[in-house]
């Protein structure tokens, strides 16, 4: 297992002082079970406490369990089942819990409140096995939206969903997998992406891809997929026009010849800081009222917002607990990445044991970005102290 730590040298007229730097605690749980005491029902419910939630939620607050319901044809996102321990100890708080999202940027199951919501139920996020309701936070339409003063290097002001900052609190539930853009989806992302409405998602896909022409087989599946028809078939090649997409990268996922890219070196780095800024934004209104559990089940090689399930990358591992967002995603990189890789996925090299499979997955991606720049945001720590349950 694979552990940052972080030690500072303090030198003297006489002698050297080392000291090892506070480190941000992580709960772990792993997946074995051999009775009701140990099974992962009851650790999603003592993570809560051992993580120290309970002092997060006070008396009436309306808190918000930001989760992701899952496109329609997905089905890796978290079991509802887990979900409703985290419902049931809101509640024992004497707290009001809603399941929450935003609509997304691209055409799909949950572009507006009435599909989403829809899709969430069809997906068994319904009242009988939850115990909460289902409030999509940006509206209808994504347009339930608040403006967010941050002074960050990318951005003065984030736009962040209505019902999101107007929570008291909030527990963050994340299906830790890999990405084709951001390396990795973490915490840190379930903040930036799924706190924002389609506005914010915009600010944040800054980077715009371009068609391959020699690889381009002229299969159309690119216009179809485009929310902004910013694409279209001439002489049976796509061509994208720039003035006209909104990043969203939706292309880039579905083209079966790999024909569409992006320039990596230059257009993604950026697009990462603007993530973690959006994160940073999301959380604003809640100092020391957010906790986060990542889910380290099911990772598969893609974003639950794509409408399939890949097989996974390597073994389920556990599930993580931590009041700090920084930390609890640095925990589940290494972890992710302890472990050995499976073949036969798109996990196409670095199996061993300490490589980096998010890199072995999606080669051009730095997901560990993410946390470097969060913690230069003060956001948290990449130091951590993991501590089984």
């Amino acid at each position: 297992m694979l552990l940052h730590s972080g030690i500072i040298s303090l030198t003297t007229d006489n002698y050297q002082i080392r000291l090892i730097t506070l480190s941000s605690l992580v709960y772990f749980a792993n997946l074995r079970a051999r009775d009701e005491k140990t099974s992962t029902v009851a650790k999603v419910r003592k993570l809560f406490d051992c993580a120290g939630f309970t002092s997060l939620v006070k008396k009436r607050d309306r808190t918000a369990i930001k989760l992701h319901f899952g496109e329609l044809g997905n089905d890796s996102y978290i079991n509802p089942v887990f979900i409703r321990q985290i419902v049931d100890k809101v509640k024992e708080c004497n707290a009001l819990p809603f399941l929450t999202d935003t609509n997304t940027l691209y055409l799909g199951s949950r572009a507006n409140a009435v599909d989403h919501i829809t899709t969430a139920i069809l997906h068994g996020f319904d009242y009988a096995v939850v115990g909460a309701p289902v409030i999509i936070a940006d509206g209808l339409c994504g347009m339930n939206i608040a403006k967010v003063t941050i002074n960050k290097k990318h951005f003065k002001h984030v736009f962040i969903a209505g019902d999101i900052v107007a929570a008291d609190s909030m527990i963050v539930l994340t299906h830790f997998k890999a990405h084709m853009v951001s390396g990795f989806g973490g915490a840190l992302k379930n903040l930036a992406m799924g706190c924002a409405p389609p506005k914010g998602k915009r600010d944040q896909h800054d980077a715009r891809p371009f068609s391959i022409k020699d690889r381009c087989i002229g299969c159309g599946k690119c216009v179809y997929v485009c929310p902004k028809s910013a694409i279209k078939l001439i002489k049976k090649k796509s061509r994208i026009n720039r003035n006209l997409c909104i990043g969203c990268f939706e292309c880039m996922t579905i083209c079966p010849q790999h024909a569409i890219d992006i320039n990596w070196a230059t257009e993604i780095p950026v697009f990462i800081e603007r993530l973690v800024e959006y994160a940073y934004g999301a959380i604003q209104s809640k100092q020391g009222k957010v906790g986060y559990i990542n889910f380290l089940t099911r990772i598969t090689p893609d974003c639950d917002c794509v409408p399939w399930s890949d097989a996974v990358i390597v073994p389920d591992i556990g599930i993580l607990a931590s009041t700090d967002p920084v930390a609890i995603d640095a925990a589940s990189f290494d972890l992710v990445n302890s472990q050995i890789g499976f073949t036969d996925t798109m996990l196409h090299k670095f199996h061993k044991k300490g490589q980096d499979k998010f890199r072995g997955t999606w080669e051009e991606t730095n997901g560990f970005r993410q946390i470097q720049y969060a913690e230069e945001l003060e956001m948290g720590s990449s130091k951590y102290k993991l501590i089984s349950i």
